[in-house]
């Protein structure tokens, strides 16, 4: 089985007006593929008033593909594309909680957490709360870690990423606005000629 072939992770990526209902709208086209999101996140855009969103499945390349352009179709959207992990540079935010009583008692946790590049946002007399970015290994390390020690509550944000091999989406909109606008319609030179046209 080759490459394209296998499921992988896919990182869409979908410039878009902001208008309300076309998060429903684009979800439905998941939905009615029977496809889920493993991540879903929505953003503003390098461009005012242009947003972006950035979804995450697991799927066949050739769905994929599929799928990217049946979003496009979508009257708001302004482009779409779709990546690999390979093709994208990207993180996710986790934040955990923890007792303060036992980040105070066991220093090892303290060593533990600074290993894995975590930091204390808020600390609390009954409970402190890190904060890590990376990838999801990473973050769902930590999780395993931290539940020996009672971890109480535990949340991941949802992936960002920036593709790798593009110029950003602010360079192709300056391409669509220099683009001429087409010619007009040339009539069939064919039209009123029938009869000469399909006389063999």
């Amino acid at each position: 089985m080759s490459e394209a072939e296998k499921k992988q992770e896919f990182n869409i990526t979908i410039y878009t007006e902001n208008q309300i209902g076309l998060l429903s709208r684009i979800a439905i086209i998941f939905t009615r593929r029977k496809i889920n999101i493993d991540s879903l996140n929505t953003s503003p855009s390098e461009i005012d008033s242009i947003h972006r969103f950035n979804i995450v499945i697991n799927e066949y390349e050739e769905v994929v593909r599929k799928l990217t352009r049946q979003i496009e179709k979508q009257v708001e959207v302004l482009k779409a594309y779709y990546h690999t992990n390979e093709d994208v540079i990207w993180q996710e935010l986790a934040l955990y909680k923890v007792s303060t009583d036992v980040i105070a008692e066991k220093v090892s946790v303290e060593r533990l957490l600074r290993e894995n590049g975590a930091r204390a946002v808020v600390i609390r007399k009954d409970y402190t709360v890190f904060e890590t970015t990376g990838h999801r290994e990473e973050t769902d390390n930590l999780i395993n870690i931290l539940q020996p020690y009672g971890l109480i509550e535990f949340v991941r944000s949802a992936r960002v990423a920036i593709i790798k091999d593009s110029e950003g989406f602010n360079s192709k909109l300056r391409e669509f606005e220099r683009l001429e606008p087409g010619e007009e319609v040339i009539e069939n030179e064919y039209l009123n000629q029938g009869e000469k046209v399909f006389t063999m």
